[in-house]
């Protein structure tokens, strides 16, 4: 497959500023794999297309506030920090992005906060953008971690471009979210509510969770036409027993298992064994998945509309089928479907 291949055009206004009012009531196109059919639903409708013993699989990663704004010393230039990831937590080091990045050098100090209350110093270059830093606080890590968060605003996807706002701290984040370090939210994930959730359980269908800390490198641009060269970021993930029991017992029992999102799906994929199983798994993945590819863990997997050229479309299209998918993008944009993070959900069934 070729990187121009996943060209489509997306207006501007298709791509959703804000959520939908309520989690559940976005809209939902149903894709059959199989056959290519295509219908339209609201989202809390996907409890019709699930029975009891089906699995379902999430992501519980958290989003952290990962952007903030400092000034450095003497110019007082104004630098976007972008947090990536904590590096070590006793000398306070992590790796982040800065911009504009030329004007940062080793030994700079950077000051946060209206009173300048949190201060930062460049140790190292890591790549052209990125930086390692040492923030230089006195107290306990919990405590720090606490005013450095306070300082940032959740790291909205650049296509929104808004200014973040007080709603943006819940829902730019899952109901299920529980282990802190992504600084990208897994967005399928957003639209099950509450009620939702407790009306798949008394139906009877399972939920499992793995963790799979979902970074920048998915809005990387990809430079390459082959996308065979195209690398991915690492990303860290855990799959433990109890998920791992879940998902195996469903497909003895010939039920559906189901990937909520890519990144469930590409930590999935990265956990399988040889005969279509899962394994426990402690690391790190970089797969990247476009077709073709062979499934061999889920068959069917709920994603958002995402823009053309990701990496994200090229996994749903591997899994749904190039030409299914291609297509039901081309209805998306018919039907004035919204795309992106904060945009309309697709359920695609093998």
């Amino acid at each position: 497959m070729k990187l121009s291949q996943f060209k489509f055009k997306l207006p501007d206004e298709l791509i959703a500023q804000y959520p939908s009012e309520n989690r559940d009531e976005c809209r939902l196109m149903v894709v059959n794999a199989r056959t290519g059919e295509i219908s339209h639903h609201i989202f809390k409708e996907i409890l019709d297309f699930f029975d009891e013993g089906d699995v379902m699989v999430f992501n519980d990663t958290k989003v952290f506030p990962a952007r903030l704004y400092g000034n450095k010393e003497k110019t007082g230039a104004c630098i976007e920090v972008f947090l990536l990831r904590e590096l070590n937590a006793d000398n306070k080091l992590w790796d982040v992005l800065v911009e504009p990045a030329r004007k940062i050098r080793i030994g700079n100090k950077l000051y946060f906060g209206e009173d300048d209350s949190m201060v930062a110093e460049v140790i190292d270059n890591t790549t052209s953008r990125g930086r390692t830093l040492r923030f230089l606080y006195d107290g306990p890590h919990d405590e720090f971690k606490e005013a450095l968060y306070s300082l940032g605003e959740m790291p909205l996807p650049e296509y929104i471009t808004r200014k973040v706002d007080e709603t943006d701290g819940e829902r730019y984040q899952c109901i299920f979210a529980a282990k802190e370090g992504a600084v990208m939210a897994p967005a399928a994930g957003m639209h099950f509510s509450r009620e939702l959730m407790k009306r798949l359980e008394i139906k009877g269908v399972e939920r499992g969770f793995l963790t799979l800390h979902s970074g920048r490198g998915n809005y990387k641009e990809i430079d390459v036409e082959d996308l065979t060269k195209h690398r991915m970021d690492s990303e860290e993930m855990f799959v433990d027993d109890e998920l791992v029991e879940m998902v195996n017992k469903a497909k003895d029992d010939r039920k559906r298992v189901c990937a909520v999102g890519t990144s469930v799906m590409r930590g999935l994929a990265s956990a399988v064994c040889m005969n279509g199983h899962l394994m426990t798994y402690e690391g790190w993945t970089n797969k990247f998945i476009f077709p073709p590819y062979d499934f061999t863990v889920c068959d069917s997997m709920v994603s958002n509309f995402h823009l053309p050229y990701s990496t994200m479309l090229m996994m749903v299209a591997a899994f749904g089928g190039y030409e299914n998918v291609m297509r039901a993008y081309d209805v998306a944009v018919k039907e004035k479907y919204s795309f992106g993070a904060y945009g309309d959900a697709m359920l695609v069934m093998k």
